[in-house]
């Protein structure tokens, strides 16, 4: 089902100075982009065509995404790896240099601001790989009372995400044949052509990917066409974040599926909490206090029983059961490969049982539902992993 992407001539695009354009802006108006979303204040692909096919193309082939909206907060000095740890409940004792972790920031009580990857580049350098929020200004202001010495700004990185199972054969024609022993979570500096960059066996796709932050953005249109060329004969194509194999992977996308007022025990995210250990980390208490008490709602994931969905939700569903309101569908889509309309929802704790069945209201009409397993494609992850 791989189509074959062409290059268009391209119209200047934008609505003013105050939105940023990443450094692969006009590459991706050439290779097809034909709509835009807005994300930590700078424009993302969300348009190259049928969503659909995009997704065949990512899980058959892959896809390139411009994902330079993920925008870094760099922290290094003295201090760095101590209040790095201030910022996120997942304890970092055992982060090396050169290893990525996927790890929470959370507030005074409890609430989550954003879920970025945690890059460790050296003994006192880190970068966060943001979500859309703005944590750069939460970690300065966190900073100014901290005691300690950091310096803490957004440096000139911007990511693509090279995401399917052909990722990684294009990989070791741009890199070489030691590019697979990078690990999944860990990084490696390389020199693409005078390129400066930084890869990682990372992504937001459930499936086989790398994640490549250009260091110097006056050559991100150099970059794009140079993996595009390295991916022809691989059936790359131009691509952006697909919603259904997010969804498939029971993937969160903040201010959808968590924002300020989620906490991580609603979520499942247990493991990323370390409230047993003597660290220090804002929120510590008001999680305690969480955990102590317990969670009145939680997240499911769900099947929706009607007819496919024609795009993914744009506002919050709500769910019921014998007319009492029960929560809420946050990510919703239909599937084509389960051939499925699934979602992520925020449900009362007595409702969260797997087989537990409610009520949808949809843009559509109202219509059954039951609770599933999640992730509702691949649970033990072997696609990322291989």
């Amino acid at each position: 089902m791989t189509t074959t992407s062409k290059i268009t001539e391209t119209k200047p695009f934008g609505f003013g100075t105050q939105i940023r354009k990443s450094p692969y802006f006009d590459a991706t108006l050439r290779w097809g982009a034909a709509g835009f979303s807005v994300y930590n204040h700078m424009y993302i692909p969300r348009d190259f065509g049928d969503p659909e096919q995009n997704f065949w193309n990512l899980i058959e082939k892959a896809i390139l995404c411009d994902v330079a909206v993920e925008r870094q907060v760099e922290i290094t000095g003295p201090d760095a790896y101590k209040f790095t740890q201030l910022l996120t409940p997942r304890d970092l004792s055992k982060l090396s240099i050169g290893q990525c972790k996927y790890v929470l920031i959370t507030n005074n009580e409890g609430g989550i601001l954003n879920d970025p990857v945690l890059l460790r580049l050296a003994e006192n350098h880190f970068w966060l790989s943001l979500a859309d929020s703005d944590v750069l200004l939460w970690a300065q202001g966190v900073a100014v009372n901290s005691g300690l010495n950091v310096q803490i700004k957004e440096p000139d990185v911007s990511p693509l995400q090279l995401q399917g199972p052909t990722s990684g054969e294009i990989m070791v024609k741009l890199f070489g044949e030691d590019i697979k022993d990078l690990k999944y979570y860990w990084l490696r500096e390389y020199d693409l052509d005078g390129i400066p960059l930084i890869v990682s066996r990372t992504g937001w796709s459930s499936e086989l990917g790398y994640e490549i932050y250009l260091r110097d953005g006056s050559k991100g249109n150099e970059l794009y066409e140079k993996i595009m060329l390295a991916g022809k004969e691989h059936g790359l194509q131009p691509g952006h974040t697909s919603s259904i194999r997010r969804i498939e992977g029971g993937m969160l996308s903040y201010h959808a599926d968590a924002d300020i007022n989620t906490n991580p025990f609603e979520l499942g995210l247990d493991r990323l909490v370390s409230l047993d250990s003597d660290i220090n980390f804002v929120g510590k208490n008001a999680l305690q206090k969480i955990k102590q008490k317990g969670i009145t709602r939680k997240q499911v994931g769900i099947e929706i029983d009607c007819e496919p969905l024609k795009g993914p939700n744009t506002t919050f569903w709500k769910l019921s059961k014998d007319n009492m309101e029960i929560g809420k569908i946050t990510s919703a889509v239909y599937s084509p490969r389960l051939k499925k309309n699934i979602a992520l929802a925020m449900v009362s704790v007595e409702q969260s049982e797997l087989g537990s069945k409610f009520k949808a209201t949809t843009n559509e009409g109202t219509f059954g539902c039951v609770v599933v397993e999640k992730p509702f494609y691949d649970p033990k992850k072997k696609i990322a992993n291989s």
